[in-house]
């Protein structure tokens, strides 16, 4: 642990983020723009730290003044009587860069950049953004911002940041840490956490990021002592390496990230896009990114405080479960829905139990919910057997007690409270959550028993799904180390043919078929591998051959095969008139598959991006479709195939033979690892379909596009 008011020694560090131990646990700040009125920009920072107990040395830099708010000040950078290990730069345009190189080359390790006008603004201001960060990183110096509106670490009274919200209040001590990008929406999740009550530790906005990302600020957050739940807004991750360790470490760490990712809509991604200069990249994968690491998404900042405030007690179920105690049949049916949307598992009572119960209460309803009546509140020694025999034989990882009004009664709440008191000690490994409508004394006090408390029990259903989704990532073994083979290209796109050619050799088999340069190597063909067989014209230039009808099934006969071939060619020339035709390829029709599709799509921020769906014209009007970065493990393709909402079709679903999903699932990971190795110049693929037959049969791969970037 540092020293009060410092920061740890870097070199004592072996996570990759100590570099932001100066600019957010400092034990020097100079103030460039300092001034001595405290509700300005530049004199704001001074008042806080001032009010707050910082414990550092406070150096203002004023030309104009001797002193700023009482303390001594500098003319210049160059006048510091000390190197600050950080600094506030609150000039405006190129004063602002002038100021980063000045405190680099007095040897400053960080700036925290108030000052817009960058590349927020238009291409002028980008390329003065561009100078800044170069004499920033000439002397090794960490940038915050430009255009951010600064920090806050109020465990050591650090607050370099020009926010209104203090003017409200500080804040309350407690475990949470917030990452914004956004300076105003990172400063109202902590005023709004402040109002509920919430402890806010930390909180880091970002601004332009043109050095210190996201990415990093969530990876520092992750090794700091004072945070254990991590609050994170996004409007587009720029540097996915930082991003995707930062998550790693936090997941490693066993802290909670819950993160709003907005940019969802296609007018929301453009506003992002300008508000923040960095690249949104797809939304979808994206989330496939936060799921892969255990991030839960909120859409809301109250679902993002309600999961925040649930995750500081730090019970994580692994296999979670939801018992549930009611005095309210009705909450109970609500409950029941709410966990069954939100995919909270509510096993039933076992027999032995319920009898236990019904022998407390003959009118009790005790499967699960256990509907305890409002007998049990009558006769609270009712309740307390409730309690015990429902977290006891239930064995349920999570517990949810609604008792809406009564639990803030002043008559009942002191008798009730006890029997909670003792059910919550003798079961401590579980989630205990209450539902109540009290005072905000009473809730206090729940709490302090150790209680998590809700109003509305739908999001206290919410808030214990999101902790199981916690403890599965925490729980869950660390991937095994992926094998990427080295991958040769071939110059262009090649056809069909030769893209299943090198699949195959990558562990992608396909139907077996031959392409074909005569019609009687066709007819040949198919004698080969028995009728029936599909047709399909053969060309590089001719990626989606069944928009010109280049696909004909079912050919059951040599002249229909005749015939067939004819066709293609005709089909071509007439529709395709450009298009290098290299002959017909023939493949053995397979009968009682599952059609899936598999693909590869190159991410502007994560690099390839594996998929799997529904095949055939399904992908396109279903969107039931799984993302994952490249490359995964078969136990990793599984998970994805059994996330669709498509998978029964795969298992058995109306009498349909189980279809093979291992092999499924050996062919996803095979095009992962053939992405990951196949480098810069893969710009997609896509094997639509994959014909999935029954389990111990195989998958074969019917159709297939590489696509090659040319870089000429």
């Amino acid at each position: 642990m540092p020293a009060e008011g410092g920061h740890q020694n870097t070199a004592s560090r072996s996570d990759p983020f100590a570099a932001l131990d100066a600019m957010v646990r400092p034990r020097s700040v100079a103030v460039i723009g300092a001034s001595d009125d405290a509700t300005r920009i530049g004199g704001r920072p001074i008042a806080y730290m001032m009010n707050q107990g910082f414990a550092g040395t406070i150096l203002p830099v004023n030309p104009n003044r001797p002193t700023v708010q009482g303390l001594p000040a500098f003319a210049s950078v160059s006048a510091l009587t000390q190197v600050p290990d950080v600094a506030i730069v609150a000039v405006p345009g190129e004063a602002a860069v002038q100021a980063v190189a000045d405190l680099g080359a007095k040897g400053c390790r960080a700036a925290i950049v108030f000052t817009a006008g960058f590349a927020e603004v238009d291409e002028a201001g980008a390329a003065m953004q561009d100078r800044l960060v170069a004499a920033a990183r000439q002397h090794r110096m960490r940038v915050l911002g430009p255009n951010c509106l600064g920090l806050f670490n109020a465990a050591v009274g650090f607050y370099p940041m020009f926010s209104t919200s203090f003017e409200q209040g500080w804040p309350i001590r407690g475990n949470i840490g917030i990452a914004s990008q956004s300076g105003a929406y990172g400063t109202h999740l902590f005023a709004t956490s402040r109002a509920r009550g919430l402890g806010t530790t930390v909180c880091v906005t970002t601004g332009n990021e043109s050095d210190v990302s996201l990415g990093e600020v969530i990876g520092w957050i992750a090794q700091a002592p004072e945070v254990e739940v991590i609050c994170a807004y996004a409007e587009g991750i720029r540097e996915s390496r930082q991003f995707i360790a930062a998550l790693d470490l936090a997941r490693r760490h066993r802290k909670p990230v819950v993160m709003m990712k907005v940019g969802r809509s296609e007018l929301g991604g453009h506003a992002a896009k300008s508000h923040t200069a960095s690249i949104a990249g797809d939304d979808a994968v994206t989330d496939a990114v936060m799921r892969e690491f255990g991030v839960v998404r909120a859409s809301t900042t109250e679902q993002m405080l309600d999961i925040a405030y649930a995750a500081s007690r730090r019970i994580y179920p692994v296999k979670n479960t939801l018992g549930v105690i009611t005095v309210s049949g009705g909450a109970g049916v609500l409950i029941s829905d709410a966990a069954e949307a939100a995919g909270v598992p509510m096993p039933e009572m076992p027999a032995e139990a319920q009898a236990k119960l019904k022998g407390l209460i003959s009118f009790s309803a005790p499967r699960n919910p256990v509907d305890c009546t409002a007998q049990a509140v009558n006769q609270t020694e009712m309740f307390e057997h409730f309690l015990e025999v429902t977290a006891d034989a239930g064995g349920y990882q999570s517990m949810l007690v609604f008792l809406t009004q009564t639990g803030g009664s002043t008559t009942m709440a002191p008798k009730l409270r006890p029997y909670l008191k003792q059910a919550r000690e003798k079961f401590p490994d579980r989630l205990w959550v209450l539902s109540v409508i009290a005072s905000a004394e009473k809730v206090r006090a729940y709490e302090e028993d150790g209680y998590i408390v809700f109003e509305d029990p739908t999001r206290a259903v919410n808030a214990i799904e999101a902790m199981g989704r916690f403890g599965a990532a925490f729980a869950a073994p660390p991937p095994d180390d992926i094998v990427v083979p080295d991958v040769t290209l071939p110059a262009t796109t090649p056809t069909e043919a030769e893209g299943k050619r090198i699949l195959a050799a990558a562990g992608i088999p396909a139907v077996p078929e031959k392409a074909c340069a005569s019609v009687e190597d066709a007819v040949a063909a198919a004698e080969s591998f028995g009728f029936p067989v599909v047709a399909k014209i053969l060309s590089p230039d001719i990626l989606h051959k069944s928009e010109i009808g280049g696909v004909i099934l079912d050919l059951g006969s040599a002249e229909a095969v005749r015939e067939a071939h004819a066709t293609l060619l005709s089909r071509a020339a007439e529709r395709a008139p450009g298009a290098r035709i290299e002959g017909v390829l023939i493949a053995k029709q397979i009968k009682g598959a599952v059609e899936m599709a598999l693909g590869v799509a190159k991410d502007p921020v994560f690099g390839p991006v594996a998929m799997v769906g529904l095949g055939g014209v399904f992908i396109e009007i279903l969107k039931d479709v799984s993302f994952r970065r490249c490359p995964f493990g078969d136990a990793e393709a599984e998970a994805m195939i059994r996330s669709l909402k498509g998978f029964p079709l795969l298992d058995g679903a109306r009498g349909r033979p189980k279809a093979d999903v291992a092999a499924l699932a050996s062919a996803l990971s095979a095009l992962s690892r053939f992405a990951a190795g196949a480098g810069e110049r893969l710009a997609g693929v896509d094997v639509n379909p994959l014909l999935v037959l029954p389990a111990g049969q195989g998958a074969f791969a019917a159709d297939a596009v590489i696509e090659i970037e040319d870089t000429h």
